[in-house]
């Protein structure tokens, strides 16, 4: 009689028994038993800006803009139903884009479009890392995405802690390097999301951004820069430029650029893209762009990224004349619009005296989805639950983003999912559970 399998987590990979992997997977079943809070937990863009019909029209402009390049209908047919270029078809639009919205001049060449951001995570990782002894840095708190793909690929994180005003200090970034090399180590790279970071909501002050350039050059590093936020400030002035990218100041090459148009565009496309402009030297030799790098490692993955994907969002970047930050205009208005009812709501529940009683206390970020609120008691699983069972409101533990500990007491809040009412009422609701949960 024949036995059915088992398998001993033990004889699986360590990251499956990471508590890391846990505490996503739990705030996505938590939030399907409790279908009717309110939730500040994820950071998915307003729905209020998708119509199922303009698919259709983006692929439509797409195909248009393939048969007026002289493509023949054979052609089109080819590059839409089958297997594509490793690196994307629509790299010459997405730099374009670039171009227009953030100054960055990128030959399509040293891009390589990728199944979201996480794949190009995951990607740039397995390049750069190439033995145990290589270590990435990580701003602290940090967006667990990173930190869970290095996990999956077995690779030492090391934490620079944020300094006052956004952002891993320099000073700290030469410190966490310096001791890296120390123990025999070598620190190869550092992750940071300078603009409106997830989870913390902070962002760098502009003339720091050169500042991290220079001590990540003189330590050796790369940088890896995730900008899924950038265009969502909160002052409706603020023009292109004015708070650039790092990858807009890199002189050096040393910043490889994650981008994605989850938020930007829409999510369902899982579409994300590297910059990876770096020249990469063969022992005979030859060079190449880190860009074909990455794609020889995406080939063994997942062979090339959906064409109906890169097609509808080709064509949406196409429709907006490959200027997306004009086009995000409503979305951003809304966000900022948000954010602000959301730190009005608070100051309103809890005022100063109340906060100096309770040791309450919260962030005001320049822009972006989320915010950070300090309580006074342990922010984790079964808090949040019993926050969702007893209050009718969600949100999410601050600790999981914090890769050596911390956090325990911290809680992110998220706008972007939300109306206004509905965050009024939710801060209600959070209010009465912070005032009972702490006594």
């Amino acid at each position: 009689m024949s036995t059915v399998t088992t398998l001993p987590l033990g004889d699986l990979h360590a990251s499956l028994a990471d508590p890391l992997l846990d505490a996503m997977t739990f705030l996505n079943e938590v939030t399907e038993r409790y279908p009717d809070a309110l939730s500040f937990a994820p950071g998915r863009p307003h729905e209020g800006f998708f119509e199922p019909e303009d698919v259709h029209a983006y692929l439509d402009t797409y195909l248009t803009h393939l048969a007026e390049r002289g493509l023949s209908g054979s052609a089109v047919r080819t590059a839409l139903f089958q297997y594509g270029p490793t690196k994307g078809i629509v790299a010459d639009l997405v730099a374009r884009t670039l171009a227009n919205d953030e100054g960055l001049e990128v030959a399509p060449e040293a891009l390589v479009l990728t199944v979201g951001a996480q794949e190009g995570m995951l990607l740039v990782l397995r390049a750069l890392c190439a033995t145990a002894e290589d270590v990435l840095l990580v701003s602290s708190p940090c967006y667990v995405g990173v930190t869970g793909a290095a996990r999956l690929l077995d690779l030492a994180t090391v934490p620079v802690p944020e300094g006052p005003g956004g952002g891993p200090d320099p000073a700290a970034v030469r410190a966490a390097a310096r001791a890296v090399r120390a123990s025999g180590r070598r620190p190869r790279a550092l992750y940071v999301v300078p603009d409106f970071a997830n989870p913390s909501g902070t962002s760098m002050p502009v003339a720091a951004r050169t500042g991290l350039l220079e001590a990540a050059a003189e330590e050796g590093l790369l940088v890896i820069e995730d900008n899924p936020y950038g265009f969502f400030s909160r002052d409706p002035d603020e023009q292109p430029g004015e708070r650039p990218t790092l990858k807009a100041l890199d002189r050096r090459r040393q910043v490889v650029h994650l981008g994605s148009f989850a938020k930007t565009c829409f999510p369902g496309a899982r579409l994300g893209y590297v910059v990876a402009d770096q020249q990469v030297v063969a022992p005979d030799g030859r060079t190449t762009l880190l860009a074909d790098e990455l794609a020889k490692l995406k080939s063994m993955t997942t062979v090339n990224t959906p064409a109906l994907s890169q097609a509808v969002i080709g064509g949406m970047l196409l429709h907006h004349d490959c200027r997306l930050r004009a086009a995000n205009a409503p979305a951003r208005a809304h966000y900022a619009a948000n954010l602000a009812v959301l730190l009005r709501e608070l100051e309103r529940h809890f005022p100063a005296a109340e906060r100096a009683r309770l040791g309450v206390s919260w962030n005001e970020p320049e822009g972006g989805f989320f915010a950070v609120l300090d309580v006074p008691f342990t922010a984790d699983e079964a808090a949040m639950e019993r926050c969702a069972r007893e209050h009718g409101v969600l949100w999410t533990p601050m600790a999981p983003f914090y890769p050596a500990g911390g956090g325990e007491r911290r809680l992110r809040l998220s706008i972007s999912a939300l109306s206004a009412q509905q965050i009024g009422t939710g801060v209600a609701r959070l209010a009465d559970f912070v005032r009972a949960a702490a006594g």
